[in-house]
């Protein structure tokens, strides 16, 4: 499987660069980025504020490791002070770019067989945020333990707005739980194949190619308007995944487990299909041995710190 992407380093199994992998795409379709290394607080400061002077961002924006998981440690981040917060807390590379408000995500997997002249979307995830809308006398905190999923993850969101848990929403006020697109940070996974188009496959075949040595992955997409990401016009990718990404369709609750463990199936039949098609045309496949360090770091390596907003 780590043939299955020449172009990623153990073709995206675990530890990969997300700042390196958003470089290779076409810039026109990505959110842009800037990379603040590891370094002394000042300096890293310093460095966000010079690159959005100079990229004309201004805040929010988000950041989040440039190594991570499972919307592990993202933020959006809307003072300066924030930012120093949450450089402080986070030592390691770290990816700052400016918040696409959306307000509507797909995960795109993807595919192309070595050799096709054609690669294709195995299937679209419809992401849907975690939002509270206010009756005028209820906390935040009683909405969420009130909700009959939100209070399912009332703890990870306890944690992300502590500070914030016992304000009283005006009626009809929205107050968004999560900004980043992941499960497991509170944001719904419905199955997005309605989304499905030729203008929409196209144009991610397009993006993916441009990648030298990508082959099966999926895309994280953020978009404005649902026709025009069905024409392939309104899309921005906030992050390219390897081969350990999910065809997250997976988790729609109206899915089955059977049909579930059946995509699964697929997806790794043909990443493995891949990988063993790029091995004969001469492409390496990690060792064992590295393998076994992968895991050991990623491992022991500390989760990134969930921050509060």
């Amino acid at each position: 499987m780590t043939a299955a992407n020449p172009g990623m380093p153990d073709g995206g199994l675990v530890g990969e660069s997300k700042f390196d992998i958003l470089r290779q795409l076409p810039s026109q379709w990505t959110v842009p980025s800037t990379l603040l290394e590891r370094g002394p607080l000042s300096d890293r400061l310093r460095r966000l504020q010079t690159a959005c002077e100079v990229s004309g961002w201004s805040l929010p924006i988000l950041l989040k490791p440039d190594v991570g998981q499972r919307g592990a440690g993202v933020r959006l981040i809307r003072t300066w002070d924030a930012a120093a917060d949450y450089l402080a807390a986070i030592d390691a590379a770290v990816i700052a770019q400016p918040y696409h408000p959306g307000p509507f995500e797909a995960g795109v997997f993807y595919y192309r067989l070595p050799g096709s002249s054609r690669g294709r979307i195995f299937s679209i995830t419809d992401k849907q945020f975690p939002v509270l809308i206010g009756d005028g006398a209820s906390t935040i905190e009683t909405l969420i333990w009130s909700h009959p999923r939100f209070r399912l993850q009332a703890e990870t969101f306890g944690v992300r707005h502590r500070a914030v848990l016992n304000r009283v929403l005006a009626l009809g006020e929205r107050f968004p739980l999560a900004v980043a697109g992941n499960h497991c940070q509170g944001t719904l996974f419905r199955d997005g194949r309605h989304l499905l188009t030729p203008a929409l496959e196209h144009r991610i075949d397009e993006i993916a190619r441009a990648y030298s040595g990508f082959f099966i992955g999926r895309f994280d997409v953020r978009y404005s308007d649902v026709e025009g990401f069905k024409a392939g016009s309104d899309l921005a990718v906030v992050e390219l995944n390897g081969v350990t990404s999910e065809s997250t369709d997976i988790y729609d609750p109206d899915g089955t487990l059977l049909n579930a463990y059946r995509r699964l199936f697929r997806q790794w039949s043909i990443i493995f299909a891949i990988g063993a098609a790029n091995r004969k045309r001469g492409a390496a496949a990690s060792s064992f041995r590295r393998l076994l360090g992968l895991l050991h770091t990623h491992l022991t390596t500390p989760v990134p710190c969930t921050i509060s907003d």
